[in-house]
């Protein structure tokens, strides 16, 4: 047996297999086991201070001349709408005292004012819903491809620990109750706002004290508002999380559903929803109650403000000192002044849905990639020969996850360029971490990991995606046709060198028997096709792509024994000066190898050539006799 040169830990918290011998996939899985001290688990992604101010400021400041628009033209409506009630006492005053002297002109100067003022205000409100949706609709879409790109660029870390139906929450329920907000509870603010400074100030015109009653009146009112959203804020925090978890769990089932038939979890997964469900139900109910509360309350102070100025104002009409035109205006701006209090409870539950909502997506932007681009890129050297393989050089290595757990500690390890190395080992073993740090999908706690001498941190990301191709154990393939999922790595492929990867791979024949052949759509998640053959789709890919270093992470493992078969005689071409690095489950895999790694409990404690190896009596060799014994007695039976 030859002595090792490299060390791993064992990485087996992040890894699961199949329990074979040799060992099965490796997720790579980059969360610590749920628990209390992972934000991740609770969906309270860190935030830094005012990160929600700075994501609104930022999506309104392209738009600040519209915005601008919206608020003149509202101002302008408002203006017009609270012009109304000071006709009404101007007509009572005066312009009806001189119609019954047979002056005409005042009241019907009176009339064509309103009708004025009444047109003006609804072409006033047509244009501010106008520019309003303009930029309503403009925010959600910056906001929405905000969060797409940004969700697309964390790294794979983070989506290992923040699942799908979060980020669908984010970009939908949570998008939505913005829009809500935008579209119609903030209208209802500023209008509130404005209703609230154009009526004071004519009201304390017309006279001083009815209007000083009316603005003190709303000393209780403004209590009462800061109880309910500070109450109501706490409450829609937890609604937002709530409503997450039901479609990480609706998500979860449909995308699992067939491990869910042939495990009959039908009874346990209803059960699991309908405990989600009835806590969202529950928070629901108690922003409902919150929100009574609030309405009762402030139609408690605004129908006693309101009997007690009439009242006080019907005791001087009488007496004299108050015209009866103003107490009429002044009773219209009341019932104006107090209308909108329920309305503003209604816009106060859409701003503090909206403010959870934001919250989360401000906390889930913040979020900066573990695996960024480089400061400062670097382009890979020429190549040394015409082969496109390149030496890949692990140096003084060593990885930890980030919620803890060291993983590899410092070893180095190199790799000659155009080499196929195997990796073997037991589940756990740190197999897949060690691809997964030269496919730079982590980047390394200490150390380097190098590509023809050049760091794979400085290496652009578009340059690095090329030079470097990995195929998984779970080929995902794109809802489109058999060809476009080909040339995902070369795009501009024609359709001539689509057809040659895929009969280099052995794939043609399958794809030419589908009923459009190569523009055949797969469906969602290549569903119209057999594992099997998704995966030869690929390694077409793979090969169309042409990279220096290929990746294989238990890549046939999928396939039956033909198709492993036919794979491997192709792969023979494909790997032929490429260095190759090949995470196998079955030895007849190793059998292409150059060279081979065996890992066990995270250290290699095996390296050498497949005959070298095989004829040693290391954990290698026992292995091939097990796998050979196993055959036998497969052919036997």
């Amino acid at each position: 047996m030859t002595a090792p040169t490299t060390t791993a830990p064992t990485d087996d918290d992040h890894e699961n297999g199949n329990g074979n011998g040799l060992g099965g996939p490796d997720s790579g899985r980059a969360a610590a086991p749920p628990g209390d001290g992972d934000p991740f688990d609770h969906d309270a992604l860190p935030t830094p201070p005012r990160a929600t101010a700075t994501l609104l400021r930022s999506l309104l400041s392209p738009l600040k001349a519209r915005v601008v628009l919206a608020a003149v033209l509202l101002l302008l409506q408002q203006a017009a709408v609270q012009a109304g009630p000071l006709l009404v006492a101007y007509a009572i005053d005066r312009a009806v005292p001189a119609f019954r002297d047979d002056d005409h002109g005042p009241l019907i100067a009176v009339a064509a004012a309103y009708a004025l003022c009444a047109t003006a205000a609804g072409a006033l409100q047509y244009g501010f819903v106008l520019a309003s949706a303009r930029v309503n609709q403009d925010v959600l879409l910056d906001l929405r491809g905000r969060i797409f790109r940004h969700a697309q660029a964390l790294s794979v870390d983070f989506h290992e620990r923040y699942t799908s139906g979060r980020l669908i929450s984010r970009s939908t329920t949570d998008v939505e109750s913005l829009r809500e907000l935008l579209g119609e509870g903030l209208q209802e603010l500023i209008t509130v706002v404005l209703s609230f400074v154009y009526i004071s100030v004519l009201l304390l015109w017309l006279d001083l004290g009815l209007g000083a009653v009316a603005v003190a009146s709303f000393v209780p009112l403004y209590l009462l508002i800061r109880l309910y959203r500070r109450r109501a804020g706490r409450i829609y925090g937890v609604r937002s999380t709530a409503i997450a978890a039901v479609i990480v769990k609706f998500a979860e089932t449909m995308n699992g559903i067939r491990p869910v038939r042939a495990f009959r979890r039908e009874s346990v997964n209803d059960t699991a929803f309908r405990a989600l469900n009835s806590r969202h139900e529950r928070v629901n109910g108690d922003a409902i109650l919150e929100m009574a509360r609030y309405v009762v309350g402030s139609r408690l102070v605004a129908n006693t403000a309101v009997a007690g100025i009439v009242l006080w104002g019907a005791y001087r009409v009488a007496a004299g000192s108050l015209a009866l035109g103003v107490l009429a205006a002044a009773v219209l701006y009341l019932r104006r002044l107090y209308d909108p209090i329920d309305r503003l409870g209604m816009f106060l539950n859409s701003y503090q849905s909206a403010a959870a909502s934001l919250e989360k997506v401000a906390g889930l932007l913040a979020q900066v990639p573990s695996v960024p681009e480089p400061a400062r890129p670097r382009s890979l050297p020429a190549p040394a020969s015409e082969l496109p393989g390149r030496e890949v050089v692990f140096d003084d290595v060593r990885f930890a996850y980030r919620t803890g757990g060291e993983v590899l500690p410092s070893f180095s390890l190199t790799l000659p360029a155009g080499q196929t190395v195997a990796v073997v080992g037991s589940t756990g073993a740190g197999k897949s971490t060690l691809v997964k740090l030269l496919a730079r999908f982590y980047d390394p706690t200490s150390g380097r990991v190098l590509l023809d001498g050049v760091d794979l941190r400085e290496l652009p990301v578009p340059e690095l995606r090329r030079g470097v191709v990995m195929v998984t154990q779970e080929a995902f393939l794109f809802s489109g046709t058999v060809a476009e999922n080909i040339a995902i790595g070369r795009p501009d492929a024609s359709r001539a060198d689509i057809e040659r990867a895929a009969k280099a791979i052995g794939a043609h024949d399958f794809i030419s028997a589908l009923p459009d052949g190569y523009d055949t759509d797969v469906r969602k998640r290549g569903g119209r096709i057999s594992a099997g053959q998704r995966q030869l789709v690929a390694f077409a890919r793979a090969l169309l792509a042409d990279p220096a270093v290929l990746i294989l992470d238990e890549a046939t493992s999928s396939l039956d024994v033909p198709g492993e078969r036919a794979v491997q005689r192709a792969m023979h071409t494909v790997l032929r000066g490429r260095t190759a690095v090949v995470v196998a489950h079955r030895l007849s895999t190793v059998e292409i190898a150059d060279r081979v790694l065996v890992m066990e409990h995270g250290r290699i404690v095996e390296d050498g050539s497949p005959e070298r190896l095989i004829a040693d009596t290391g954990r290698f060799a026992d292995l091939h006799r097990a796998w050979r014994d196993s055959l036998v007695r497969g052919h036997a039976g």
